[in-house]
């Protein structure tokens, strides 16, 4: 049975634990290049990374150097930087979210590890899970078996729930297994489902009030890097219209919303350091399986609870792994 707070790694584990191919210490430090969508200030995801590197025995300075380049929001400027960095010849490049798609283009020959949020099969990224094929592998935050639980939870807090709405990217890889796992529960626990689709935060204003227009009494938002950066707007949203917002990463919970159950992203962007540490002493990426999250945790905003009005199960509150008071 999985546990609530561990999901075992679906794929891999025994290749990543496997013996290390020896090769030649380097006479210069090794180079990762690290790009990530976000401004530099507001990333928690770098820290987590380079603390895993740390476990791992690497010295950065010394034996390791890392090119960390942001795009502070803007696509133009994401491509241009991933080119320059592809240019730049980094041993390795780590990718944060949807800069996966800029470092793609830019053609990088170089082992190229992501941290993504959808199917990486689905994006064209991978071959399989289980044999990447290429020179990107990585770790997907995409987990089915997490999204229909996002839905009986806010059953469990609204037990006369009945109409929810869906807000998700249309063009985010694996939005439409999302979509079917949701719909699934729904039907499961009674209740009416309506999709409600944005492609960007033009789009955005415009579900709102089609939402608002729907009179549902719930939102599930599925997590990707454009729901991501509009969290919070997301969440006011949802105490302008007095409804409870759920989604999948925690930086959601802290944004506002008013509850996540998904992936430990902090967790996962630690794990990469392993792809890493195993692709500079020499592993191939197109032999290292993609994994599924290792870890999950439940986050319950109580402020957002009171100024909704909605008192939360002791049920739930005890199988929460943080509170936000």
């Amino acid at each position: 049975m999985i546990r609530r707070r561990q999901l075992l790694v679906v794929l891999g584990a025994s290749t990543l634990g496997a013996p290390l191919r020896a090769v030649a210490q380097p006479a210069t430090a090794f180079r990762v290049g690290w790009l990530s969508l976000d401004r530099a200030a507001g990333s928690p995801f770098f820290d987590p990374f380079r603390a895993g590197l740390r476990d791992l025995g690497w010295d950065e300075g010394r034996d390791l150097v890392i090119d960390a380049r942001w795009a502070d929001g803007s696509s133009e400027r994401a491509d241009s930087i991933a080119a320059e960095l592809v240019k730049s010849k980094p041993h390795v490049i780590v990718t944060q979210g949807g800069a996966i798609h800029p470092v793609r283009r830019a053609g990088p020959t170089m082992p190229v590890v992501f941290g993504f949020s959808g199917d990486p099969v689905e994006a064209g990224l991978v071959a399989s899970l289980a044999r990447p094929g290429r020179n990107l592998t990585g770790v997907t935050f995409l987990s089915l078996e997490l999204v229909g639980k996002r839905v009986e939870l806010l059953k469990d807090v609204m037990p006369k729930l009945s109409r929810v709405s869906i807000l998700a990217s249309p063009e985010h890889p694996g939005e439409q297994a999302e979509l079917r796992a949701s719909q699934a529960a729904a039907k499961a626990l009674g209740l009416t489902l309506e999709y409600f689709p944005v492609r960007n935060e033009g789009e955005l204003e415009q579900a709102f009030a089609a939402i608002a227009r729907a009179r549902s009494e719930a939102v599930v938002v599925f997590p990707d890097a454009l729901t991501l950066r509009t969290r919070e707007r997301i969440a006011q949203f949802g105490l302008e219209q007095r409804l409870p917002v759920v989604s999948g990463w925690a930086q959601f919970a802290d944004g506002g919303c008013l509850m996540t159950y998904g992936p430990n992203l902090r967790a996962s962007f630690r794990r990469l350091a392993t792809y890493v540490h195993r692709i500079l002493r020499g592993a191939r990426p197109s032999e290292l399986p993609v994994e599924l999250p290792t870890s999950v945790e439940l986050v319950v905003n109580m402020r957002t609870a009171a100024a909704l009005g909605i008192k939360i199960p002791e049920a739930v509150l005890v199988r929460a792994d943080r509170v936000i008071e």
